[in-house]
């Protein structure tokens, strides 16, 4: 008997139907294992594209608090969303809700004063994750890149913007960047709500009050959804295992879309590896258009081994792509905070969305599709006759590869 023939079409709620449903039970438990965090059913999910979409769903959330508030970012800037998102902060803080936000201390360095002030008069609770000026050296290097809001324990949204100018628009010209957000209802919202809890305790002496109701959850819709948190330690990480899997796992085609690309020499085999074995494996990285041109040259040096394995290679050419998602086989997906790179694999606290859903990961293959059709693709033989200058690049950055 096959290993699908032992695998029933259902699992603990998870869909079933043939070799779509067989392929998410096989996903599904292969996580629930080798990470160890049950999946929850009954979550609903939309995908929001770019900060036309993304924005006014966080805000109209806020703005609709009856209890709680709480958020977090790496990236709070300045302009006129940051003010939006302060106003709304503030004033759900003056109508009696709870209200924290939680900011890293190097992201977010560039919020505006006035902003803080204005907040902590209207009573919101503002803590700094790891200022640098206040840390040990081992701490540097390990910031909370999580990008998460929960708002009066059932409605939270993940993903991948920061606070600022540059996430606003429809990524129609350079000045607004491409992104993917995702709202969620249903249990998986706990998850999310404590990947906030987590940073929060190291931050901040109360962890929870009597406006936290700790309500359940009723069913909300059909996805099945992990929450796995990454955090800074030493050796293999929940982040490394999570996309080990999802890459080991996909049978006809693996998808990445990733703003920042420098993986170590393992998982460029990975990569290889399932381009060998016949699975389609396509990966959308920014352009002419990138905020870390260091980052991009590490990841250039990886092209040429990609290339000859089989793998596409987009380049997103109208703005900066800032998108972080990974979907397999028209069956799973995974969204969230977590780059292709050894900074978000091994030093940063991150969170993603582990989803088998099939209608959701479609939605999120066609913003593949429109990404890429707006790319352009690498090609293997004028990638090779790159000139020296551009290798010496490359090499160059290769000592700092791990803090990138």
């Amino acid at each position: 008997m096959t290993d699908t023939q032992q695998i029933p079409d259902t699992v603990d709620g998870t869909p079933g139907g043939g070799a779509f449903g067989e392929r998410a039970v096989r996903i599904r438990r292969r996580l629930e294992r080798l990470i160890g965090i049950a999946a929850t059913e009954g979550n609903a999910l939309v995908a929001l594209r770019n900060g036309d979409e993304i924005f006014p769903a966080m805000l109209d959330t806020i703005r609709s608090a009856e209890h709680t508030v709480d958020m977090m970012t790496f990236v709070y800037w300045k302009g006129a969303i940051a003010r939006e998102f302060a106003h709304a902060l503030a004033q759900r803080a003056r109508d009696g809700v709870r209200v924290r936000l939680l900011l890293d201390g190097f992201g977010s360095r560039l919020i505006d004063k006035d902003l803080l002030d204005e907040m902590d008069r209207a009573g919101v609770q503002v803590a700094w994750f790891r200022k640098p000026l206040y840390l040990s050296p081992l701490k540097q290097n390990h910031r909370c890149h999580r990008k998460v809001l929960v708002v009066d324990e059932q409605v939270a949204f993940t993903g991948g913007v920061g606070i600022a100018e540059e996430w606003c628009g429809d990524a129609r010209n350079p000045r607004e960047w491409r992104d993917t957000h995702v709202q969620v209802r249903g249990p998986a919202v706990d998850g999310i709500a404590a990947a906030f809890a987590q940073n929060w305790a190291e931050c901040h002496d109360e962890l929870f009050d009597d406006r936290d109701r700790f309500t359940g959850h009723h069913p909300q819709g059909d996805a099945v959804v992990q929450v796995v948190r990454g955090s800074a330690s030493f050796g293999w990480q929940d982040m490394q295992t999570l996309i080990r899997v999802m890459i080991e796992s996909a049978e006809e085609r693996f998808r990445l879309a990733t703003a920042y690309f420098s993986p170590d020499a393992y998982f460029v085999g990975l990569l290889c590896a399932a381009a060998r074995r016949g699975v389609e494996v396509e990966i959308l990285l920014p352009g002419p258009h990138t905020d870390k041109r260091v980052c991009q040259l590490a990841g250039q040096h990886h092209y040429e081994t990609l290339l000859a394995c089989g793998v596409k290679l987009h380049q997103y050419q109208p703005t900066m792509m800032h998108t972080k998602v990974i979907t397999v086989d028209r069956t799973a997906a995974l969204v969230g905070s977590t780059n292709f790179n050894r900074r978000s694999l091994a030093h940063d606290e991150e969170v993603m969305l582990a989803v088998l859903d099939e209608e959701f990961t479609a939605t999120l293959d066609a913003h593949f599709d429109a990404d890429t059709a707006a790319s352009r693709s690498m090609q293997a033989g004028r990638w090779r006759r790159r000139s020296l200058l551009q290798r010496t690049r490359e090499y160059a950055v290769q000592p700092i590869r791990r803090y990138l």
